[in-house]
């Protein structure tokens, strides 16, 4: 029917009963869908510009914020067997609480009397020590003497040397009156002899000329003779003067000698006091590792090492500890090119494992069961597997974290960056392009701080 009338003649022929007009006519289903195809339509296009955050996803696990919060083995610092136990898993240990107690299995600590024997070495050790240091005193008593007694016997020696140059020069002057007195003499002989001969002078007085003649003689040759004595007696005193000199040196070296041996057994003696010192020491410090202490207050997580009797080796882990209340933090890793995309501070949603939720990563605001977070730290390298960690710790505007999740639970977040349309986030996606810069990521007060960390010129 076209309807071009106004009349119509639908009232008076039965339409519905005509075969050839339904088969012409406009099927009331497919009229139906196509209005719900028209709304689902028209719905598509008004969801397209509903508001979508933007936001960078990774993965990670449940960690503490502070390394020291987070779970640590207990190590053994020596080999030894274990002795007794006195906690068990699960139990909650303090500070200083006794977790085991070791035994010795090492040959040289087995001596019960090891402690008291090397006490009784270093005393002895400081014994030798005094007794070397009071003989370099007395070796030092024994050179000072001999510096002194030689100076004493140099100058004895040395007034003889002059004592007997003096007597020389004596014994010279009086070798030249001597000489003087023998020519005189022997001129007088011979004048004598000459007048004898001619008759003007006794033979009585040429004797007594002959006389004088050889007791000049006899007085020169004597004079010589002393003077002879008096020169081997200064080269005696001479020779005496350096055999003291010579004497004195050499006992004086010898003494220092003496003394620089016993000064570098002094320093050997020293050394080998401090290396039984150190072993002392050591054998009490060790003697402490023999009971393994909790380092801090935690729970009994998992012994590696059970049994009685079980050797364990040193540095090997013996039971993990879990601290207690630890400030938790989710350890996520996201992708290298997202990275800049991240900042401290930044806003962050994450969803636990084994926490029901429903999530709509685009609208956190109607997410169910996920909980606000805050990038505390972007790390500056990248991580083994290739990706950048981040850590974050709870939005303290926001909801608490559940209080029944444990450390090392898989966790799933999202970063929240820009609110952009559904539609351009698609665009985005089919074209593979990076998300948006958080809005506030350059704003004057992140600027400020940018500019705070830089370094100074």
């Amino acid at each position: 029917m076209l309807h071009i009338s106004p009349e119509s003649v639908e009232k008076e022929i039965p339409v519905n009963k005509l075969y050839s007009i339904r088969l012409v006519s406009t099927p009331r289903t497919g009229k139906i869908v196509t209005y719900w195809l028209l709304g689902i339509l028209l719905l598509l296009l008004v969801i397209l510009f509903i508001p979508w955050q933007q936001n960078v996803n990774g993965s990670g696990q449940l960690t503490a914020l502070s390394p020291q919060e987070r779970p640590q083995t207990v190590q053994s610092p020596i080999a030894g067997r274990i002795d007794d136990w006195f906690v068990q898993e699960g139990q909650f240990v303090k500070k200083g609480d006794t977790i085991l107690v070791l035994t010795e299995i090492k040959e040289k600590f087995l001596d019960p009397e090891l402690l008291p024997r090397l006490r009784e070495q270093v005393a002895s050790k400081e014994g030798v020590i005094q007794s070397t240091f009071d003989k370099a005193g007395a070796l030092d008593n024994q050179i000072s003497a001999l510096r002194s007694s030689v100076i004493l016997k140099l100058r004895q020696a040395e007034n003889k040397v002059v004592q007997g140059k003096l007597k020389v020069k004596s014994d010279s002057i009086d070798l030249v009156a001597e000489q003087l007195n023998f020519a005189i003499a022997d001129t007088q002989l011979t004048l004598g002899k000459n007048m004898f001969s001619k008759g003007l002078i006794s033979l009585t007085e040429y004797q007594k000329r002959q006389e004088k003649f050889q007791s000049s003689t006899a007085k020169l040759i004597s004079q010589e003779n002393k003077l002879l004595d008096s020169k081997n007696a200064l080269l005696n005193a001479q020779i005496e003067l350096n055999s003291i000199r010579a004497e004195y040196q050499e006992k004086i070296a010898k003494a220092e000698s003496d003394r620089s041996a016993t000064l570098a057994y002094v320093a050997e003696a020293e050394g080998d006091l401090a290396k039984l010192e150190n072993e002392y020491s050591s054998m009490l410090v060790r003697n402490t590792f023999y009971t393994i202490r909790a380092p801090q207050d935690g729970f009994v997580v998992k012994a590696v090492r059970v049994g009685l009797g079980e050797n364990i080796k040193e540095g090997e882990p013996i039971v993990t500890i879990m601290p207690a209340n630890p400030k938790l933090a989710v350890e996520m890793y996201v992708k290298a090119m997202d990275t800049p995309l991240l900042r401290k501070g930044q806003k962050v949603r994450v969803q636990f494992d084994g926490w029901p939720a429903i999530v709509f990563a685009g609208w956190p605001n109607v997410s169910v069961g996920t909980f606000g977070g805050i990038i505390q730290v972007v790390d500056y390298v990248e991580s083994a597997n290739g990706s950048f960690r981040v850590l974050i710790v709870p939005d303290p505007e926001d909801e608490p974290w559940p209080t029944q999740i444990r450390m090392g639970s898989g966790v799933y977040g999202w970063a929240m960056l820009d609110n952009v349309p559904i539609w351009f986030e698609i665009w985005r996606q089919l074209n593979g392009f990076p998300p948006n810069l958080p809005g506030d990521a350059l704003s004057p007060a992140t600027a400020s701080d940018s500019k705070d960390k830089a370094p100074k010129k």
